[in-house]
């Protein structure tokens, strides 16, 4: 891989300012300073340091954030803050959210740089669970809680497949659902008669939100996580 691709793909700048930092002398190459950005190097064996600390190639990366209320799920807004702009020094370029949460909801969102596996976790095709805790207006019946699970209408052409849904220790609800229509839990509640006062996502397939993750933090996911989650 050229040195100014391998740098870009790393964030360090795009390929015109990483060109401008090679001849700067800010990148060495298996410990030898470098002044172009040109050279073809092994991007998983080479041990390329940027202003003395190393950069790690990786082909895709995977983070986990707890999304605080008031945040968007875009990369960029002219008024309101996004879920971007709380990842300081970006591991890689081309981050995105998988799927979208909506502004004043919270909870586990990932992020990363897989389109194939964004895709696939998705697709209605491959069901993939999103469990949510939701705070709503009344208490939920027992009645309430059949016809979640049986599907309800929301206004759509069909029903709401069938979801999985109890009461916790609380009392809230943890509703289980693997649609993404919009603001499906919103208009699920409403169904029934209910309204929803907080939502928060609390798992997504095989990922579940980490209790030490604060609201507004994230981590890049460590190689379990990322092998629960890739489709082999």
């Amino acid at each position: 891989m050229r040195l100014d691709r391998f740098l870009s793909e790393c964030n360090v700048g795009s390929r015109s300012q990483v060109k401008e930092l090679v001849k700067k002398g800010f990148v060495t190459v298996d410990g030898v300073a470098v002044k172009k950005s040109d050279i073809n190097i092994d991007e998983n064996k080479s041990i390329v340091l940027f202003k003395g600390k190393r950069i790690i190639y990786r082909q895709f990366v995977y983070i986990i954030m707890n999304k605080p209320a008031g945040v968007l799920t875009a990369s960029r807004d002219k008024k309101s803050p996004t879920v971007m702009d709380l990842i300081k020094d970006k591991p890689a370029k081309d981050l995105f959210a998988v799927g979208r949460l909506d502004k004043d909801t919270t909870g586990l969102l990932l992020i990363c740089n897989d389109g194939e596996l964004s895709h696939r976790l998705l697709s209605p095709r491959y069901h993939v669970d999103k469990t949510y805790l939701v705070g709503c207006e009344k208490p939920v019946s027992e009645d309430d809680l059949k016809a979640l699970e049986e599907g309800v209408d929301i206004g759509d052409e069909e029903k709401t497949l069938p979801a999985k849904a109890c009461l916790d220790e609380n009392g809230d609800l943890l509703l289980t659902i693997h649609e993404g229509r919009y603001h499906q839990v919103k208009r699920m509640l409403e169904a029934v008669g209910n309204c929803v006062v907080s939502l928060k996502r609390i798992s997504f397939g095989s990922l579940l939100l980490p209790n030490d993750l604060k609201e507004g933090e994230w981590r890049e996911l460590n190689k379990d996580e990322i092998d629960s989650i890739v489709f082999k």
